[in-house]
């Protein structure tokens, strides 16, 4: 395959994977506002997809092997199960273009942050540009909305919108210094956070599956577990493989767009224009997070 277009296959994939992104905002948002709690979905999100990993985890091992406990535990729940419920709980409080700019939005600010604290490493003048307004934005969307009586509860959304984000950086850092695979550390997650986690959701007596049909079942497991939980990661793994981490993470800047004029034109959710300033800033402040453009004057002067 010539790389003109193995490079445009790569693009491709990173334009596929923020769509979903953005749709597992939505359609979280839906379901927990109609058919479904988080707990029935992250057990959706979980059992399905362990089973059809199950090969690799035999091939692969489950045991993040050479961490410490902490960095273990991060690996095992952190992209399993900590992030998706964290932002799962925030869209039963909040809009999806909320968790749009909250969530992946902020999630260059806190890698950065968390790049700082484990690592040592200082973000460039252009990222620190794009940091600030990532911040600044995500402020906008944030606080404007408290202070205007937006949606009852909706600060509740935001704060769990960003721990999640928080989690996942942390998540990103450990996982990037660990060694694993993508795929390794997909089977990882999938298994402790079924093993473990599943047990416990069973028990908080918001599991019945009662208001769901069994169509709306399947077509959540199809969903969340299979195109969020394995297809999005696959897509994305390739991605930075053909493109470069820079560039893949730079179409992230789609994301809070995306999930704005989706969260419309779907579920009805309000668009003022404080919250188009708030998600434009996060978008911009996240491409030029991401690196590429200094990426791409190394490789002028090259």
């Amino acid at each position: 395959m010539d790389l003109t277009r193995q490079r445009a296959l790569g693009m491709t994939a990173a334009l596929i994977t923020v769509a979903i992104w953005a749709a597992f905002l939505l359609g979280t948002r839906f379901a927990v506002q109609g058919s479904f709690t988080v707990e029935e979905i992250l057990i959706l999100r979980l059992i399905p997809g362990a089973l059809v990993m199950s090969p690799f985890m035999w091939r692969l091992g489950v045991l993040p092997r050479g961490q410490s406990l902490p960095r273990a535990l991060m690996l095992m729940f952190g992209a399993s199960a900590l992030f998706p419920y964290m932002v799962s709980t925030g869209l039963s409080y909040a809009p999806a273009s909320d968790g749009g700019a909250l969530a992946p939005g902020m999630l260059p600010f806190w890698t950065a942050l968390a790049v700082y604290v484990l690592a040592g490493e200082i973000p460039g003048k252009r990222r620190k540009v794009g940091l600030a307004m990532i911040l600044a934005g995500a402020m906008i969307v944030s606080l404007w909305q408290i202070l205007a009586g937006g949606e009852d509860g909706a600060w509740r959304g935001h704060l769990m919108f960003l721990f999640g984000s928080g989690f996942w950086a942390v998540y990103s850092v450990i996982f990037r210094q660990s060694g694993l695979s993508p795929l390794h550390s997909l089977v990882i997650g999938l298994f402790w956070g079924s093993l473990l986690l599943v047990p416990l959701l069973f028990v908080t007596d918001n599991v019945s599956f009662s208001t769901a049909s069994p169509s709306d079942i399947i077509v959540m497991i199809i969903f969340q577990s299979f195109i969020i939980g394995i297809l999005a990661m696959f897509l994305f793994g390739y991605a930075v493989k053909v493109v470069g981490a820079a560039e893949a993470a730079a179409f992230g800047a789609l994301t809070p767009i995306l999930t704005l004029l989706g969260g419309a034109l779907f579920l009805a959710e309000a668009i003022t224009p404080f919250k188009v300033l708030g998600v434009a800033l996060v978008a911009v402040g996240v491409f030029l997070a991401s690196g590429v453009l200094a990426k791409l004057d190394k490789t002028r002067t090259n």
